[in-house]
């Protein structure tokens, strides 16, 4: 019996030694904590894990907020709520509905097929389709090739676009390096290519033909902006007067006074030019033909509302199908 007693108290003991110890090794962590408050910068930094596990121990033992030395109770509080925020966000987004299958499939194809587009071209594609869709979700299940998107740009004389015009020349380079010229004359008012042309030698009389031919004499534009190339002579000046056109040469060194029809160059250059190989004026002169067919009937415009300067009808019946444009390196979607 003695024996029994001496066991049990010695049990006793021990847990109370067990106890002591971890209460005497609490309060030394404590009055370490304390220390380093006392060093430590005002304002604790602290990961999302440490945030997490403090809030968590606050919600299941709710007498550990008195021990709490690096923030207060109520950011404790705080922190929990803003989780239940984020929480509710996510839960939102897995129920938002997810476009179709077919959708998603041909947002990929096009964006496959057209390497050079980004989310806003698809997107004015497909509502040229009868698709209502957004431009975020095209930007979503579209294929990433890892290059920049483009950059928009300013309309060039917004107020009196109806009545300006301008042209400029380009250098074109062709497999035998033999150069070649091209000429643009665009429409400000829809974006609308009214002539482009191919020489070897573009002369002030041969610029003046092309004037002509690219605007009837009733209904010639106000103002025609240029740069100061010299291939503008007497000949091109006299031509445009005596249509009612007003000559507006751009100053030296400044291709931005005249930046609609440098985008226009540069919008050739790389969705056509860059990707093919000129073989002769004759080859120039049809591939530029078959762009400016493309760029005026089917190309969608972001200053358009992304329609196209000769507007497009919206499709909404039938099957979609893609008509290739150069070969393939462009996509004409419609309905049959």
């Amino acid at each position: 019996m003695l024996g029994l007693l001496t066991r049990v108290l010695r049990a006793l003991l021990s847990v109370l030694a067990a106890r002591g110890s971890r209460e005497a090794e609490i309060l030394v962590l404590r009055q370490q904590l304390l220390i380093l408050s006392r060093k430590a910068p005002k304002r604790a930094r602290l990961r999302n894990i440490d945030r997490l596990i403090l809030v968590w121990l606050s919600r299941l033992f709710p007498s550990v907020l008195d021990a709490v030395v690096l923030v207060k109770p109520e950011t404790l509080l705080r922190w929990h709520r803003r989780g239940f925020r984020l929480l509710a966000l996510e839960v939102l987004a897995a129920w938002r509905t997810a476009p179709d299958r077919e959708l998603r499939e041909l947002i990929r194809r096009m964006s496959r097929e057209n390497p050079l587009w980004g989310a806003p071209r698809i997107h004015g594609e497909l509502l040229m389709l009868g698709i209502d869709v957004s431009e975020s979700t095209v930007g979503r299940y579209m294929i990433r090739i890892g290059r920049p998107r483009s950059q928009g740009w300013k309309t060039f004389l917004r107020n009196q676009a109806a009545g300006i015009a301008s042209i400029d020349l380009f250098v074109v380079r062709t497999s035998s390096f033999k150069l070649l010229y091209g000429l643009v004359i665009l429409h400000h008012a829809r974006r609308q290519l009214a002539r482009i042309a191919v020489t070897t030698n573009p002369t002030a009389e041969w610029i003046a033909g092309q004037v002509t031919e690219a605007f009837p004499w009733s209904e010639a534009p106000r103002h025609l902006i240029r740069d100061r190339d010299r291939a503008f002579g007497s000949a091109y000046t006299r031509r445009v007067h005596a249509m009612g056109i007003r000559d507006h040469p751009t100053a030296a060194r400044s291709p931005w006074q005249n930046g609609n029809v440098e985008r226009l160059i540069g919008s050739v250059r790389r969705e056509c030019l860059d990707h093919v190989l000129v073989f002769g004026e004759a080859d120039l002169r049809r591939v530029l033909k078959t762009y400016a067919g493309y760029y005026n009937k089917v190309r969608t415009h972001l200053s358009l509302d992304k329609d196209a300067p000769q507007c497009r009808r919206t499709q909404t019946l039938g099957a979609i199908v893609a008509r290739p444009v150069l070969q393939g390196l462009h996509h004409q979607y419609v309905r049959v």
